[in-house]
């Protein structure tokens, strides 16, 4: 199987060189990947730069990164990235360093080492003694803590951002729309023994606290709700045709056949008619067509 980097010309006699150039200064050489790394004492590690550059004609510092390990009594590696273009080769160069003790700079080196220096103090609190300009970089500059720290907080009781409105950096608290469950990885529909927050309040469901989701219906379950879906609605009740059809029995329908009087009454007058009514149903007379005129003779001795 190929590399997946770049073809890099190899070096076999790049360990012997390093051993017979820097001397006690070497601490480790490893070979991994095609690639080399060398571990140096961290008070020598400008004195190294400059040797690297000038005999072995690494010319170039790509980078310089951090990484932390929290267990070791030195937590902190400074790891250099150089190239040299003649060769085609690149070199890893680390020292170990813990909070307090500072690392000697290269930037006299090279001179990109000073934003590269200030990376790394503003992410992992590496400080690097004799650098001209040692600020945060990336962060506020009154940011509390390193961010890129393995034991640095998450989360928060303040959040930093820029307001255009202000035209600074503001601080404001922490505004979390739900906040963070601890998720056991469980079937979602068998839901959790211990009760997540905000459970208490639900209230209602018929479910016990605790319990999360409700348990889904079994196959005959949903085959009964979608029957009972399909199924057509009750017929609409039938009404009275009549009010002798109480439904109450034969004498209380006798008894509503009856008129009252005041049925009696108002059916009497509906049935009266006043005269104002008789006339405007009265039907209209028509009019006899006129007969059509008789045609004039002209009087004699006038104008033809």
């Amino acid at each position: 199987m190929a590399h997946p980097a770049p073809l890099v010309a190899p070096q076999p006699t790049l360990a012997a060189a390093l051993k017979a150039l820097l001397g006690a200064d070497l601490l480790a050489h490893d070979f991994a990947a095609d690639e080399d790394s060398i571990t140096v004492d961290r008070a020598a590690v400008a004195g190294v730069m400059i040797a690297l550059r000038d005999n072995l004609e690494y010319q170039q510092l790509m980078e310089i990164a951090g990484v932390d390990y929290p267990d070791r009594a030195e937590r902190f590696e400074v790891v250099y990235h150089l190239l040299s273009v003649t060769k085609n080769h690149r070199l890893r160069v680390r020292v170990s360093t813990d909070e307090a003790t500072p690392v000697p700079t290269i930037v006299p080196v090279w001179p990109n080492a000073g934003w590269l220096e200030r990376e790394v103090f503003d992410m992992y609190g590496v400080l690097f003694a004799g650098n001209p300009d040692l600020r945060r970089i990336l962060t506020d500059y009154g940011f509390q803590g390193h961010p890129q720290r393995k034991d640095f907080p998450l989360t928060g009781y303040t959040e930093l951002r820029y307001s255009e409105e202000d035209k600074r950096v503001v601080y404001e608290p922490v505004k979390l729309a739900q906040d963070f469950r601890n998720f056991d990885f469980l079937s979602p529909w068998e839901g959790a023994d211990y009760v997540l927050p905000g459970d208490e309040k639900a209230g209602g469901t018929g479910e016990a606290p605790g319990k999360g989701a409700p348990t889904p219906m079994t196959s005959k379950e949903v085959k009964a709700a979608d029957d009972k879906a399909k199924a057509p609605p009750p017929p609409t009740p039938k009404t009275t045709e009549s009010p002798a059809q109480t439904g109450a029995g034969a004498k209380v329908n006798k008894a509503a056949a009856k008129t009252s009087r005041e049925g009696a009454k108002a059916t009497t007058r509906a049935k009266a008619k006043t005269p104002a009514t008789k006339k405007a149903e009265a039907p209209a007379k028509t009019k006899a067509p006129a007969k059509p005129r008789a045609l004039r003779k002209p009087k004699a001795g006038g104008d033809a």
